[in-house]
């Protein structure tokens, strides 16, 4: 399949109509309760046929391979990493927009934001997070600017889900602060000796490799920094942890500490003193891939919401129709809307070169915040079942809690649009 996605691509991903491009309203008709329905082509502005083919082909995997085992593995507390990275790396979807040459597909970012999309649709926040770090969080860097010989030896496994990646940036005492952190990689020889430790690291038990930022010398906290492949089997590296957390509960979390770690030199990513630069730039990715993940989670979320309370009655009428649960419900399924439209616009800048963190942050805000609303609003509207765990109301109130903490906090995203904006305080 990924042959055939990257053949696509050099052949120029055929032009369509215009016509075709455009979504619109089709079908109208009056269904037999007297509701109107309104079909919109499944063809968004920014995506292609080919987009929604590899959709399509993604949800295959994830009705058969992903949804049934959900309630096992979040009552577990971990999925297999390693069995369902390696079925979906042998399709193709770990490296949409990742050259051929180390196992990719070569497709631009617009794919991988489609892939993001379609792993909305599994029933639980940890798995989709987890695939994220794998395929657009951990290796971006990496891609860009390691080395030949690391991404043989790095890279390509990933790709092909032979090996499970994790992303080691945040501290105990430096989460969205990320100069401030104290790991340390010190030269000796031809290693680096690394000391210190890192938390709530995604995939951290199951890893076998980190893309690992650390202090490479005694510059300024934005020049001393550098990303290093790092396996985690290597003498010194102690997993600490599994956290137990209130959400993503099938993604398993961890705090590790480093001992004298010692990590050959020719793991470095780059040049040594850009990792925060290196880093910035993977955020960029991430939080776009984010931003993607939360759509049809909420859409699908707030339809479950229509059913029930079209089911549910209160007062000898069902909820739905109460003006302020149907007027609430069209808001919050405007804002999702306005959403993907500034994602899509913060991809498209993306693809033609763009520095796109202010927007990206924009998304990342507005994502976090939107998702508090959503999830809030719906589990009000469940009533009592939607405090339970039997519902995904309740699941995704505590997955999608998440967003507005990690991966840069919501005070960080204004801090970065303030900058952008030049209204930051300015010292007299």
């Amino acid at each position: 399949m990924a042959t055939w996605w990257a053949a696509s691509a050099r052949a120029g991903l055929r032009a369509w109509a215009l016509p075709s491009r455009l979504r619109r309203l089709s079908d109208i008709s009056s269904a037999r309760n007297g509701d109107l329905q309104a079909t919109l082509e499944p063809d968004p502005v920014l995506f292609s046929q080919e987009h929604n083919a590899l959709q399509e082909s993604l949800r295959k995997i994830i009705d058969k391979e992903i949804n049934p085992f959900i309630d096992k593995w979040e009552e577990a507390g971990q999925f297999p990493a390693h069995k369902i990275f390696k079925i979906l790396g042998q399709a193709g979807f770990l490296g949409v927009d990742k050259a051929t040459e180390y196992g990719g597909m070569g497709l631009d970012f617009s794919y991988s934001i489609a892939v993001a999309e379609e792993l909305g649709n599994i029933r639980a926040g940890g798995v989709p997070m987890a695939i994220g770090v794998q395929s657009n969080m951990a290796t971006p860097a990496l891609s860009k600017f390691g080395s030949n010989e690391l991404k043989q030896q790095f890279l390509v496994p990933t790709i092909a889900g032979d090996l499970v990646a994790c992303l080691g940036v945040s501290e105990a005492k430096a989460g969205s602060d990320v100069a401030n952190i104290h790991t340390t990689a010190v030269r000796k020889g031809d290693d680096y000796v690394i000391n210190g430790d890192k938390m709530w690291i995604t995939n951290g038990c199951q890893a076998d490799w980190m893309c690992l930022l650390a202090n490479t010398s005694d510059a300024a906290p934005h020049k001393n920094k550098s990303l290093i492949c790092m396996p985690m089997k290597l003498p010194g590296v102690h997993i600490n942890k599994k956290i137990d957390k209130m959400g993503m509960r099938s993604s398993d979390t961890a705090q590790i500490f480093f001992e004298d770690v010692r990590v050959p030199c020719k793991y470095l990513i780059g040049e040594e003193g850009m990792g925060f630069t290196y880093q910035m730039l993977q955020f960029q990715e991430e939080r776009m891939w984010g931003v993607a993940g939360v759509l049809k989670p909420l859409e699908c979320l707030i339809q479950e919401t229509i059913d029930y309370t079209r089911q549910r009655k209160i007062f000898n009428q069902p909820v739905l129709y109460n003006q302020t649960v149907h007027f609430r419900l069209a808001e919050l399924a405007t804002e999702i809307e306005l959403l993907r439209s500034l994602l899509y616009r913060a991809v498209a800048l993306y693809i033609k070169g763009n520095d796109v963190t202010k927007f990206a942050s924009m998304g990342k805000l507005k994502a976090g915040r939107l998702a508090r609303e959503v999830t809030d609003s719906c589990l009000q509207f469940w009533g009592g079942m939607g405090f339970t765990n039997e519902v995904l109301v309740s699941r995704l109130y505590r997955d999608m809690r998440l967003i507005s903490i990690g991966g840069g906090a919501d005070e960080v995203m204004l801090s970065i649009i303030c900058k952008y904006m030049d209204t930051i305080p300015r010292k007299m």
